[in-house]
């Protein structure tokens, strides 16, 4: 029997990811939601802004891909709209990360031509997932799957992986294949929002996440699904990169903050802010100032934000490298 290998996804030159947080508003409460109301605002982009908006990130000469996000996306009233108006721009390809819960009755409103649908799941039963994300959530979440996947939407699923959930990932690949499912997402809590502030340890630490979630990435791709995770750990040989210098990805929020990286979100310091209709560029300490610095522990945001997950041999040298948060394995059927 062949032995599964991942493949690490390497930042593409000439591809721009935008990932457009429209509302932050959302009908569900989960423990780890990184939205923080005070950094990134209470407002809901309306319809001509979000119209600007994707206007301004759009980029003719390049592989332009739009995500929209919350908060819960699907509650903003004119997600359908701004669906089809990404797609008349040129977007490459157009995602909706969503809850499950697709209110305006967004699955009659688009095609499936217009729009991959990513549905968060944290557990391969009510037992597990509810618990995390809400009472009856895994149900909601699945029978809306289901009618997507019938109606001949391309889907996916979200797996966010913490102490809660982390040896319940296993059970995932046989609800996947159930589902009707190709294509698995697994990703690592991180120490943002709720999790930056809870008192229960979310948290997993390297050795789990080296044990278990290439073993279940390797199952699920025997299994026939497309598996997408974290990198997280670098090899020895292996260099570090960073995506807010090698990349190009932007996270808007509805206040108008737009980052480079996530690690960041939690705090005044994105490299940019919409003004006056414009992209600007700000001046000071920021986010972009500090990718520039080559350190032993790799990613130099997760050792000033979350150090203390980082673990130190005898000599002083870091255990693991830490990659770029936005650098992904895959593992292919």
């Amino acid at each position: 029997m062949s032995t599964m290998k991942a493949t690490t996804l390497e930042f593409k030159p000439g591809e721009r990811n935008i990932f457009f947080h429209l509302l932050t508003a959302c009908n569900l409460s989960c423990c780890h939601c990184y939205i923080n109301p005070e950094q990134h605002g209470t407002a809901t982009v309306s319809k001509e802004t979000m119209e600007e908006w994707l206007r301004l990130f759009y980029r003719a000469d390049k592989r332009s891909n739009v995500i929209f996000l919350g908060g819960e996306p699907t509650m903003h009233q004119d997600l359908a709209h701004g669906i089809h108006f990404a797609k008349k721009l040129g977007y490459e390809t157009i995602t909706v990360d969503s809850n499950g819960y697709l209110f305006h009755d967004l699955l009659n409103k688009i095609s499936p031509d217009d729009a991959v649908l990513s549905f968060s799941l944290d557990g391969p039963e009510p037992a597990v997932n509810d618990p995390i994300r809400g009472q009856d959530v895994f149900t909601t979440c699945t029978t809306n799957l289901k009618k997507a996947v019938a109606l001949g939407f391309d889907v996916s699923v979200i797996y966010t992986v913490s102490s809660m959930n982390l040896h319940h990932l296993e059970r995932m690949p046989a609800l996947l294949q159930q589902l009707g499912v190709q294509r698995f997402f697994i990703q690592v809590i991180g120490i943002r929002g709720k999790s930056a502030t809870s008192t229960d340890n979310l948290q997993i630490s390297p050795e789990e996440w080296l044990s278990i979630i290439p073993p279940v990435a390797a199952q699920a791709a025997k299994a026939g699904i497309h598996v997408i995770y974290p990198k997280v750990f670098l090899e020895p040989e292996e260099k570090f990169g960073c995506a807010g210098l090698e990349a190009e990805n932007f996270f808007i929020f509805p206040n108008g903050r737009v980052y480079q990286c996530p690690l960041c979100e939690d705090f005044p310091i994105h490299s940019f802010e919409i003004c006056d209709h414009r992209l600007v560029k700000r001046d000071g300490l920021n986010e972009d100032r500090f990718f520039q610095l080559a350190i032993p522990e790799g990613c130099v945001m997760n050792k000033l934000l979350q150090g203390d997950t980082i673990n130190y041999q005898a000599d002083g040298s870091p255990q693991h490298r830490i990659s770029c948060c936005l650098l992904k394995q895959e593992m292919r059927p």
